[in-house]
């Protein structure tokens, strides 16, 4: 069969929730103890993963994951070992750091407001190069991401045939989007504005040829309410979107 690829974004978190929490009430900092790579999977987020494991369990064998790719960061490796454990499922788990999280620099942890308050030349400098090119000091942009997406992406070809999943973040499987598809910026932003990619939600992706991608499945979740588990969808932290960004490209 063709190379196939399963993107999984990671359970709810702890900082999806504290994330929230802060936009919510106008707080300038997100209130964790851990550092980004030590986040960990919150009640729910856990739920969500053995959920993911149920559908995995569910699936045939010929149409189950011959290996995982996973981020190193603990919500995403967790989520992808609960999901395995869940389902019965023996196959390699390869962390690949190509795959974390997008990196925020100064601005970590920041809400929206925060940036504003403490780094108003940062925040303008967003609001003119746009969320897709910004580079906070010390961070990534989105395009920065795009140069790991598309190394993994080469090297998941050498590979060959099969069926991988990738176990990740909301940001990383937005580009897997862009790259595969050929999306532009505007595009891509659009698609992570008005359906971003909900927590242990599937993203299918198949290889139609050489450096040919279609997209198969987006952000399917009925695994979750199928369980009686609720479905969530907080933007990762630094990816909450301002009211003067909702028209921004």
């Amino acid at each position: 069969m063709p190379l196939e690829i399963l993107l999984v974004r990671h359970g709810q978190s702890t900082a999806n929730v504290a994330a929230a929490r802060a936009e919510s009430s106008g707080a300038e900092m997100i209130e964790v103890d851990a550092r980004d790579a030590d986040i960990t999977l919150s009640e729910t987020g856990l739920e969500q993963a053995k959920a993911l494991g149920s559908w995995l369990r569910s699936l045939p064998d010929d149409a189950r994951p011959d290996l995982v790719w996973s981020s190193p960061y603990r919500r995403a490796l967790d989520t992808a070992r609960t999901a395995l454990a869940e389902a019965g499922i023996d196959v390699p788990v390869r962390t690949d750091e190509r795959l974390r999280d997008r990196d925020l620099g100064i601005t970590d942890m920041h809400t929206q407001a925060g940036i504003r308050a403490r780094y108003p030349e940062e925040a303008e400098r967003r609001e003119w190069l746009g969320k897709f090119y910004h580079r906070p000091p010390g961070g990534e942009s989105w395009a920065d991401v795009a140069l790991r997406v598309r190394s993994v992406l080469a090297d998941l070809e050498r590979l060959g045939q099969g069926r991988v999943l990738v176990s990740a973040h909301d940001v990383v499987i937005m580009i897997f989007r862009y790259v595969c598809e050929g999306l532009d910026e505007e595009t891509v932003l659009d698609v992570a504005r008005s359906d971003g990619v909900r927590n242990a939600s599937v993203t299918r992706i198949a290889q139609d040829g050489p450096a040919s991608w279609r997209l198969v499945d987006y952000n399917i979740d009925t695994h979750l309410t199928d369980r009686g588990v609720p479905p969530t969808d907080e933007p990762a932290v630094g990816e909450q979107e301002s009211a003067d960004e909702d028209v921004a490209p």
